[in-house]
C-alpha cells in the first residue's frame, strides 16, 4: 500500500492513498484526516486503509483523480521525533578521512535527535542562507514506527515498522565539525530534510525489503548528471536493530521516524555516492585534496530509489537549492 500527504491549509495535509502504478490517488480523510492520525490508531487504520486500496488498485473506488506528486507534501510534514542513523560502514569511514575525526563505528548503531517539526516534500524549493556553509545532499531511507515500547528486542521491533520513506537528508558541511566539537547535537548544520512523496508499507517492496533492509540502488543525479546508485541494502545495522536501539531507554511514539544513515556502498569508487562529502573523501584518499565543491544556489538534485521493473517505488525527490532573502 502506498500513502502520500497533499498539501492543504492544515498543517498536516490530506491523507491520500496512492495506486501501485502512482498514477492515481484517492481521498482517505474521511477515515483519518491525515497520516499521524492514521498510525496514532495503526490496528484500526490498516484494514481500512488496505481496504480502499484494493479497490483502488482493482478500479473500484469510486472518486478517484490523477496523482500529482508536486501537489504532494512530506508524507509527515511534521513528526514527534526524527532520530537519524548511521549504518552504512562505507560512509562512516570515509567521513571519518574528510572531517579528520576518529571513526566511532562500534557494535552501537550510532544515532542522533534531529529536527522534526518541518520536513519538505520531495519538490519544495530549499531555501538556505548561504553557499558558504557547505550546503550538501545526503540521500537515504527511513521508517515510520508505530507506538514502540521501552526495551523492545529487535525481533519485535521489526514488527513496529508500519511505512517506509526515502529521504534527502540536508546538511552544512561547513558548520557541522564545528558542532561535532562541542560535543553537543547538531542544530545549524542539519535544516529540514526532504521525504519523497510516497510512504509505502514493507510488503509493498516485495523481495526488495530484506531484513530489515531496502534492498534497491538509490539513484542520485546532481544538475541532471549521475552522481552515484548505492544500494540500501548494505547497512551495517537494519531498521528493527535501529528501532530497538532507539527504544532501548524510551518509548517511541507512532509518527517516530528512523533514518538510514547515507546510503553508501564499499564499490563506491564504480558507482558513485549519496552525498558531495562522500565523494570529496574519496578524492582525498587519490589525490590528496577534495576536488568537487558543494552545492550553489540554482543547483539542482534529484533522487529516486529504482526497483527491477524501473518504478521507483517511493516518488523521485526533484528540488532545487535557492537563496533565503534574509541571507547573510
Amino acid at each position: 500500500m502506498k500513502l502520500a500527504t497533499l498539501k492543504s491549509q492544515q498543517p498536516d495535509g490530506r491523507l491520500v492513498i496512492v495506486s501501485r502504478d502512482a498514477r492515481r490517488g484517492v481521498a482517505a480523510d474521511d477515515l483519518f484526516p491525515n497520516l499521524q492520525s492514521a498510525l496514532d490508531e495503526w490496528s484500526q487504520a490498516l484494514p481500512l486503509l488496505r481496504e480502499r486500496s484494493d479497490a483502488l488498485n482493482s478500479g473500484r473506488a469510486p472518486g478517484t483523480f490523477p496523482f500529482d506528486p508536486k501537489a504532494a507534501a512530506a508524507p509527515l510534514p511534521r513528526c514527534y521525533q526524527w532520530l537519524d542513523g548511521s549504518a552504512f560502514q562505507s560512509h562512516g569511514d570515509l567521513m571519518s578521512k574528510v572531517f579528520k575525526i576518529e571513526n566511532p563505528q562500534s557494535d552501537r548503531p550510532l544515532m542522533y535527535q534531529g529536527m522534526s517539526h518541518e520536513f519538505l516534500s520531495g519538490s519544495d524549493e530549499v531555501v538556505l542562507p548561504s553557499e558558504a556553509d557547505g550546503i550538501d545532499f545526503e540521500g537515504e531511507f527511513g521508517v515510520i514506527t508505530d507506538d514502540v515500547p521501552m526495551a523492545v528486542g529487535v525481533a519485535e521491533a521489526a514488527g513496529h515498522i508500519r511505512l517506509i520513506v526515502q529521504i534527502n537528508d540536508w546538511s552544512l558541511r561547513t558548520l557541522a565539525p564545528i558542532e561535532m566539537k562541542t560535543g553537543f547535537g547538531w542544530i545549524q548544520a542539519k535544516p529540514a530534510c526532504s521525504v519523497a512523496p510516497l510512504a509505502v508499507t514493507p510488503d509493498e517492496l516485495g523481495p526488495a525489503w530484506i531484513e530489515g533492509r531496502v534492498a534497491l540502488p538509490l539513484n542520485v543525479q546532481w544538475n541532471g548528471k549521475q552522481f552515484g546508485a548505492a544500494n540500501g541494502q548494505a547497512m551495517a545495522f537494519g531498521f528493527p536493530e535501529l528501532v530497538a536501539h532507539a527504544a532501548r531507554t524510551r518509548k517511541l511514539c507512532a509518527g517516530t521516524i528512523i533514518g538510514s544513515g547515507t546510503v553508501s556502498n564499499n564499490n563506491y569508487r564504480e558507482i558513485g555516492s549519496s552525498c558531495i562529502a562522500e565523494r570529496r573523501a574519496i578524492e582525498l584518499l587519490d589525490s590528496g585534496h577534495p576536488v568537487t565543491e558543494y552545492m550553489r544556489f540554482g543547483d539542482s538534485v534529484s533522487m529516486r530509489a529504482t526497483a527491477s521493473d524501473g518504478s521507483a517505488p517511493f516518488g523521485t525527490i526533484d528540488q532545487r537549492v535557492t537563496a533565503s532573502a534574509a541571507r547573510a
